[in-house]
């Protein structure tokens, strides 16, 4: 079998200061999304979320619906985006070929679909990663390269989170049903992502951090702003955070990852924001 997935609840924001890292890890971190030869999905009761991974090696992989779908085809009811963040890959849907370089990703819409995913050299397979929402139409397929993204510059070295955020599959550049994805770099120097933080009642979130060196790490926040807690990451390794959580990160080097959304609204600057004096003030 070249498809495996995981099954996760949601959490409420009462329970969570009661969790340690055993299970921090447990509920919110994904690894181990890039076996050779192998789909994994982690299908997360968080606005029914999933995120996942495709390393097709020596044959191509089809991607099969999973039990908790309960439908003949994994996009039957839902829409999905990947983004390849490894060697050059290829994505046919339906018949139809749609090569994938680096940072490159593609759009497909909601249906009975047919998708299966290849790598152009097995040596230096390509890393799909995946993120899938339920959706109650289809909207056409599109890919979409950096080139074609709504970018957006922030920060600055002096606060350490001089970024650029490029708006990939988000409304304005592709249609969607309620999906949106996004790549944001970190500068040489800057290791903040997502200051100030923030949280949006309307819609969850899930980051993906690659680019990542071996011997470096990033700290991930999730919380309320009064009950703040952090899980460590690794290259290639992604976190779901529910609608009431902040979502930030500090790393020992800068980075690079993806996010991806859903929920009841498409407007990515509704969030409400939480400035750093908010967190020293919290807990007194």
């Amino acid at each position: 079998m070249t498809i495996h997935f995981q099954e996760r609840y949601a959490a409420h924001p009462a329970d969570f200061p009661g969790y340690d890292n055993a299970r921090l890890r447990q509920d919110f971190h994904i690894g181990g999304l890039f076996k050779p030869g192998e789909i994994n999905l982690v299908y997360t009761q968080i606005d029914r979320f999933i995120v996942g991974g495709a390393c097709p090696a020596d044959e191509p992989l089809e991607l099969a619906s999973i039990e908790p779908l309960k439908a003949e085809h994994f996009l039957e009811r839902r829409e999905m985006g990947a983004i390849n963040v490894g060697g050059p890959g290829r994505i046919m849907v339906d018949g139809k070929t749609h090569e994938l370089a680096f940072k490159e990703a593609l759009y497909i819409g909601a249906g009975p679909r047919q998708v299966t995913f290849e790598s152009v050299d097995p040596a230096n397979p390509a890393h799909f990663y995946l993120n899938s929402a339920t959706a109650h139409r289809s909207c056409p397929d599109r890919k979409v390269g950096l080139a074609d993204a709504e970018k957006v510059e922030l920060g600055a070295l002096e606060t350490s989170n001089h970024r650029v955020i490029n708006k990939l599959l988000v409304h304005g550049v592709v249609e969607t049903c309620q999906l949106q994805m996004g790549m944001t770099e970190l500068r040489p120097g800057s290791v903040w992502n997502t200051m100030p933080a923030h949280t949006h009642s309307r819609r969850m979130e899930a980051y993906f951090y690659f680019e990542l060196p071996d011997d470096q790490a990033v700290c991930h926040f999730m919380g309320t702003p009064k009950e703040t807690r952090h899980i460590w990451m690794a290259n290639e390794e992604a976190v779901v955070s529910p609608t009431w959580s902040i979502h930030a990160g500090a790393g020992t080097c800068n980075y690079t990852f993806i996010w991806g959304m859903a929920g009841e609204n498409l407007d990515y600057d509704d969030m409400d924001k939480i400035q750093p004096s908010d967190f020293t003030s919290a807990g007194r």
